[in-house]
C-alpha cells in the first residue's frame, strides 16, 4: 500500500541545483577559497547547511557556522530569483497525488529561509509538511529527516515513497526502509539506483505521461 509521498525539495521540486552550485562559487571567492565545487556538491548534497560548513572548514563554532550557511544561502536566493522554475510538472503530480488521498511532506536539508523561499515562489496556495536541516536531525544519507516526514504524516515508512534528485538522498530513502523515485534533473540515473528505487526520470511530467500513480497503486 502506497499512502505518503515524501519530496526532497532542491533539485526535486525546485530547479535550484545550477543555483547552488554557482552560490558555492561565489561563496568561495567571497572568501579567497580554492576548492573543487562539483566534489564539494557531491561530498555534501543532501546534508545540513552546518554540516557542509563543517565539511568545507572543519570545526566550527555552531554561531559561527550558522552565519556562514546565512550567507552562502543568502547568495543563493539572490540569485535563483529571477529566474525560478520547478522541475518540470511538479505543481501538476503533486495536484494528482492529493486528488487521489495521497499524504504529501517534504523531507529536506534545506532550513526554514529557503522552504519559504521555495514556498513563495511556487505558488502552490499551501504549506506543505516539511522537516527541514535546521531542526536538529542529521542529514541525509541518515535516514532521520524522511522517518520524522513519515512519523508526522502518520504513515509507516513503508508506505511512503521518496522522491529524490541526489544519491545521499536515495541512500537516506533506502536506511528510511522508503521507496524511492530518482529526479535526475542533477544527477545521472545510474547514481541514482538501487533495489529500492521504482524508478528514474528526468522530471514529473514523464510520471504524469506515464501513469506513474495509477501504476504504483495498482501494484502495491
Amino acid at each position: 500500500m502506497v499512502a505518503a509521498l515524501i519530496f526532497d525539495m532542491d533539485g526535486t521540486m525546485i530547479d535550484s541545483m545550477p543555483w547552488h552550485r554557482k552560490s558555492w562559487i561565489a561563496f568561495c571567492e567571497r572568501r579567497g577559497l580554492d576548492i573543487d565545487v562539483p566534489d564539494l556538491m557531491r561530498r555534501t548534497t543532501g546534508r545540513t547547511g552546518i554540516e557542509c560548513m563543517v565539511e568545507l572548514f572543519g570545526g566550527l563554532p555552531h554561531e559561527q557556522a550558522q552565519a556562514l550557511v546565512e550567507e552562502k544561502e543568502g547568495l543563493y536566493r539572490e540569485l535563483f530569483a529571477p529566474v525560478f522554475a520547478e522541475i518540470a510538472g511538479f505543481k501538476a503530480f503533486l495536484g494528482q497525488a492529493q486528488a487521489r488521498g495521497l499524504a504529501v511532506g517534504v523531507g529536506t536539508a534545506g532550513d526554514r529561509h529557503n522552504q519559504a523561499f521555495a514556498y513563495q515562489h511556487l505558488s502552490l496556495g499551501q504549506t506543505l509538511p516539511t522537516v527541514g536541516g535546521d531542526e536538529g536531525l542529521p542529514g541525509k544519507p541518515e535516514p532521520a529527516i524522511f522517518l520524522e516526514v513519515a512519523r508526522r504524516l502518520g504513515v509507516a515508512p513503508e508506505h511512503c515513497i521518496v522522491f529524490e534528485d541526489a544519491p545521499l538522498g536515495i541512500e537516506a530513502a533506502r536506511r528510511a526502509g522508503m521507496r524511492a523515485v530518482g529526479i535526475c534533473s542533477s544527477h545521472s540515473a545510474d547514481e541514482l539506483d538501487g533495489p529500492h528505487v521504482l524508478t528514474r526520470v528526468p522530471d514529473y511530467q514523464t510520471l504524469i505521461q506515464t501513469r506513474f500513480l495509477e501504476t504504483v497503486h495498482a501494484t502495491a
